[in-house]
Parts: C-alpha cells; sequence; structure tokens
C-alpha cells in the first residue's frame, strides 16, 4: 500500500473548521488588544500626587509596550492561519516543507498553521 501524499477533502474540512475556529478567537483577542493600545484613559491620576502619577506613567507605558507586542503576535498568528486556509483550498495543507512528507495529525491539531514536521522543526535546531 503506498503512502498517502496529501490529506483527503474530509480530513482537510476538518482542519479548516479548526482552522476557522481558532482564527475567530485569534481576530477577538487581536480587536482587544488594538482597542487596550489606543485607550487614552489615565485611570483617573489627574488628581493624584506627582509621584504617583509619573509611576503610574511608567507603569502605563510599558504595559502598552507589553500590549503591542502581544498584539503583534496575534497579528501574526492571524496571518499564518489566513496562510493554512489557502494551502487547504490548494489542497497542500499539511504537507512539510522540507520533507514533503505529511506532518502528523497531531501536530496539526496542535499548531494547525504547521508547514513543518516534528522531524523538520527539530533538523532546524
Amino acid at each position: 500500500m503506498s503512502e498517502k501524499n496529501r490529506y483527503s477533502d474530509d480530513e482537510l474540512q476538518e482542519f479548516k473548521e479548526l482552522i476557522l475556529s481558532k482564527l475567530e478567537e485569534a481576530r477577538e483577542n487581536y480587536e482587544i488588544l488594538k482597542t487596550t493600545i489606543s485607550h487614552g484613559d489615565d485611570h483617573g491620576t489627574d488628581d493624584t500626587s506627582r509621584t504617583f502619577k509619573l509611576l503610574e506613567d511608567g507603569s502605563a507605558t510599558l504595559s502598552r509596550e507589553d500590549t503591542a507586542r502581544f498584539a503583534t503576535r496575534e497579528q501574526k498568528f492571524i496571518q499564518n492561519l489566513e496562510a493554512a486556509l489557502i494551502r487547504i483550498e490548494n489542497k497542500t495543507y499539511g504537507i512539510c516543507r522540507e520533507t514533503g512528507n505529511l506532518i502528523s495529525k497531531e501536530r496539526l491539531r496542535v499548531v494547525p498553521h504547521a508547514t513543518l514536521s516534528i522531524e523538520a522543526k527539530k533538523n532546524q535546531q
């Protein structure tokens, strides 16, 4: 019996549903992060002591920087999921870009945008 060289249409549909679910969640998270970054509220520190205001401003800056990093990561995740949907439409989803073999279903369920099998990923390191 020959080894499979691609996932069946039914299997691709299963992965598509998983990816669409993760994509919806990621987009919601991204919107929340964007809103958090652009929120200009100073949380009512205008009438507090000057020292507290300085500490609060520094903390807010660090928090905004962390939030911006999270937003950037979420945006990249969204792009990777969208690229995975394109691979599903092209019927190339789940094929390792290094070895040409199928990526295990277990890996794809955990990392649905994966383009490398576990073996190829280990060889990269």
